[in-house]
């Protein structure tokens, strides 16, 4: 997959690109990231990419004419409502949320188009020309570059051959719409506390079981929310049944 990502900040990118799956991806030639200097099609010679609010007000807003010929540089649609040739995503503090669901769906798209917005925000005719516009969480960064990393790591690790695994994206948190369950490794006994006895019982469908019943328990106890509009199994119902029960009784 193709992300271009335009920015006034492209170095922040270097040190995420360069280190762990995200190297391996492009090394591989499963990922294709481009950073794109938004400020290399301001127009004038202080290569101004920001200007002051009209009707007044603090902060300065990132100007249309370069966001928009940087679009066109990389290839990407800027005609409002254009959806061909993938996803030109706006990172906004006014967004849909972030979550798994909308990171599976752009990993199935032909490519994508992050914006990186500065200052107070882009001019509104840029957001006008966005399919989509994304937050990742209720709270203000200085910029929408660490966003568009948490997208891109986020987008890149659901692409085909990237982890090599699959099943470790599938058992992850959130991919079912629960959190996942706990997990444990070597030594068996660390400071008093020991793995419990179901892991290493080698007893396949009682670890699936348990597994299962803990991933419930993380989400009723920390993300009830999801629950309510999570797909839950028979089994799922039973598990939760048992988890109000223990609940009940301590």
């Amino acid at each position: 997959m193709r992300i271009d990502v335009l920015t006034l900040f492209p170095e922040m990118f270097e040190g995420p690109l360069s280190e762990s799956i995200l190297k391996q991806a492009r090394e591989k030639g499963l990922l294709d990231v481009r950073l794109t200097n938004v400020r290399d099609f301001a127009r004038d010679r202080h290569r101004t990419a920001d200007d002051y609010q009209y009707g007044g007000g603090s902060g300065m807003v990132m100007k249309p004419e370069p966001i928009f010929e940087a679009l066109e540089h990389v290839g990407a649609p800027v005609a409002k409502g254009d959806r061909t040739g993938g996803a030109v995503v706006l990172m906004s503090a006014r967004g849909r949320l972030f979550d798994h669901g909308l990171a599976a769906d752009l990993a199935r798209e032909p490519r994508l188009v992050l914006i990186c917005g500065r200052y107070k925000g882009v001019d509104e005719r840029v957001a006008g020309a966005a399919t989509h516009e994304v937050s990742i969480g209720d709270y203000v960064l200085s910029g929408g570059e660490l966003a568009a990393m948490v997208v891109v790591d986020a987008v890149a690790r659901l692409l085909p051959g990237v982890l090599g695994d699959m099943e470790s994206a599938e058992t992850d948190s959130f991919y079912e719409g629960i959190l996942g369950p706990p997990v444990y490794t070597r030594p068996e006994e660390y400071r008093g506390e020991e793995v419990p006895d179901v892991l290493k019982s080698g007893h396949h469908e009682m670890v699936r079981r348990w597994r299962r019943k803990e991933a419930l328990k993380a989400t009723l106890h920390r993300r009830p929310d999801l629950l309510e509009r999570a797909e839950l199994t028979d089994e799922d119902r039973e598990l939760l049944q048992e988890i109000e029960a223990e609940d009940n009784t301590i």
